[in-house]
């Protein structure tokens, strides 16, 4: 089973098409749900998905067009219908915070659960830490505010070596410290380096979701090596003035990006409804990075 899934929910642009929902896409990471953006029909495609409600606690907006919100009062009305309790986070700008409270506020007036707006500026910040996982926003160039996330798992424990743990009788109330990297004191002074007792770590792993967003030279640098880059192609080369003008990427533009990174892979996504054929960005974006995957609703990622 992975710690490290990515769910699409929809991955298509502003213009509604019968090809691809609006964009939204989960994070789910050691049991817990993480959504980002949530467009229409994203409570549906969760369902789909067979994701649980009850996992769901933080919502995070990466700038403030319907395509990305307009998901929102049903899905909350319909966490309120299922009972769950708890709290619900949404992480958006202050005018986000503003005028989605108005709309949930009248259409979900009864929630058995607090909901908190935490605000959100362009700006690089860790806005979300837990025990494993860290989330950082970094600003984009759109017509409006908007920010990228990065989630990246904090550095795992080290491995216990079982044959040598015995061998030194190490008991078991050392083994929590022994794996945080503590070397082992015996209790007549030898000190036994935590290299014999331990074997390397599982490597931490990371994802970044660039959506809507103009191409920025050296956005890369600032996202650094990942595991998966969801970077948006909203359009192909054909359409490179459009894209300049709409503060949109291609996805040749996409792939510079992945390569500056140091991605391991790239995800395609926010299709412009101009197009009939998705190959397309994967042959475009795959003749600058080498591991492209093109994205559709129901893609599921293991990142493990």
């Amino acid at each position: 089973m992975s710690d490290f899934i990515i769910h699409t929910l929809g991955c298509g642009s502003a213009k509604p098409s019968l090809r691809h929902q609006p964009a939204c896409t989960v994070v789910e990471h050691r049991g817990s749900l993480y959504m980002v953006d949530c467009g229409e029909g994203a409570q549906l495609a969760f369902m789909k998905q067979r994701l649980s409600f009850s996992k769901l606690r933080h919502i995070f907006i990466t700038h403030l067009h319907g395509d990305h919100v307009l998901g929102l009062p049903g899905l909350v009305s319909t966490l309120a219908l299922t009972g769950n309790g708890g709290e619900l986070t949404i992480h958006t700008f202050k005018d986000g915070a503003r005028q989605l409270k108005q709309m949930i506020d009248y259409f979900c007036r009864d929630t058995p659960f607090k909901i908190n707006y935490n605000i959100i500026k362009p700006e690089e910040k860790i806005i979300l830490e837990t025990k494993s996982l860290t989330v950082r926003t970094l600003p984009l160039e759109h017509r409006v505010p908007s920010v990228g996330y990065i989630f990246e798992e904090k550095p795992k424990p080290r491995h216990i070596n079982p044959a040598m743990t015995d061998f030194h009788q190490v008991p078991v109330s050392m083994m929590k410290r022994i794996k945080e990297g503590e070397d082992y004191i015996k209790p007549d002074g030898t000190v036994i380096p935590n290299k014999m007792l331990t074997t390397d770590p599982t490597p931490s792993l990371s994802y970044a979701h660039i959506s809507d967003t103009a191409y920025i030279p050296g956005l890369g640098k600032k996202i650094g090596p990942v595991d998966l880059l969801f970077h948006e192609t909203t359009y192909l080369d054909d359409r490179e003035a459009d894209a300049i003008e709409r503060g949109h990427s291609t996805a040749r533009q996409a792939a510079r990006v992945a390569l500056e990174a140091g991605a391991k892979r790239l995800l395609t996504g926010h299709y412009s409804s101009r197009y009939n054929d998705d190959s397309q960005f994967l042959k475009e974006a795959g003749e600058v990075f080498p591991d492209v995957i093109l994205n559709n609703e129901g893609l599921r990622i293991n990142l493990d």
